[in-house]
């Protein structure tokens, strides 16, 4: 027992450490990226190309940029802020399908609840699966087509005698989750006004390339703001790259939206599906109704 403890614990702090690390990823990316830049203009600065003098309208420069990388992440802020909703909103409309079907499977003979949760489950994983960083998003097309096959069992439990208003909550369900996963598909497929992406990368640029070829002392103050400025507009870039594929699975990353409400369906489901599979003939039959 005491040497389980201690393998949960090192695993406990290797995860721990692995988290830190992915944390603090994009920051050793971008430091590496500004010293590089810090070298180049060290070097520029020694062999004397200097050649550009500091006057009001390389101030107004940098402001514009800052002013127009504010309005971009503003707005992809916004579609982030929204695909953080969606996982709660597809596990609320998969809990409502799966309890409202199981309660009218509860004492039904013949009805067999296990095709459902086996649907459910294909939904679940094939989104996650569909949600890595495959850019054609094949996966999300199938987990569509996964949520089309809802619409013949909830035809048949209809026929079965199920009560009307309780198979339009089913459909409900079902809008609701295309309209996640309709959402979900476009924000990771498109990108917010491409020539806002040239422009912004273009400004960064000729900011960065002006820093490097302006005239300075040499001294600490000048290559510390060099440092800083650069730092500033080289992490915005890396930061709105990230922001825009609030999904990123399978990636070094903490910035993507967590899926663990559907990690947690998932389980549940499996559990369910494990125990009527292991149950006798007599006990699987009564967990089809009752569960």
């Amino acid at each position: 027992m005491a040497l389980i403890d201690t393998a949960r614990s090192k695993l406990g702090e290797a995860y721990d450490t692995v988290k830190s690390w992915q944390q603090l990823q994009l920051f050793f990316t971008v430091l590496a990226i500004v010293i590089l830049l810090s070298l180049a203009k060290a070097l520029i600065h020694w062999i004397g190309l200097e050649f550009l003098s500091l006057n009001p309208l390389f101030t107004s420069a940098i402001g514009g940029a800052i002013f127009i990388i504010g309005f971009l992440l503003s707005s992809i802020l916004s579609d982030y802020k929204e695909a953080e909703r969606l996982p709660s909103e597809i596990r609320v409309a998969l809990e409502a399908v799966h309890d409202d079907v199981t309660e009218y499977a509860a004492g039904r003979d013949g009805y067999n609840i296990l095709k459902l949760r086996t649907l459910l489950l294909d939904i679940v994983r094939s989104l996650r699966k569909g949600l890595s960083d495959d850019p054609d998003h094949d996966g999300l097309r199938h987990t569509l087509q996964q949520v089309d096959k809802l619409s013949p069992i909830f035809g048949d439990l209809e026929r079965a005698g199920m009560q009307p208003n309780f198979v339009t909550r089913l459909r409900g369900a079902q809008d609701a989750l295309r309209r996640s996963l309709f959402r979900i598909y476009h924000i990771q497929s498109t990108q917010f006004v491409p020539s806002i992406h040239i422009l912004v990368y273009t400004l960064v640029g000729s900011v960065i390339t002006l820093l490097l070829f302006l005239e300075t002392e040499g001294s600490p103050e000048s290559a510390i703001m060099f440092g800083f400025v650069s730092y500033m507009f080289i992490y915005a870039l890396h930061l709105i790259n990230m922001l825009e594929k609030p999904f990123r699975k399978g990636s070094d990353t903490l910035d993507d939206v967590s899926l663990f409400l559907l990690r947690e369906f998932d389980d549940k489901l499996s559990r369910l599906v494990a125990k009527n599979a292991e149950a006798p003939p007599v006990e699987r039959a009564r967990e089809g109704f009752m569960h």
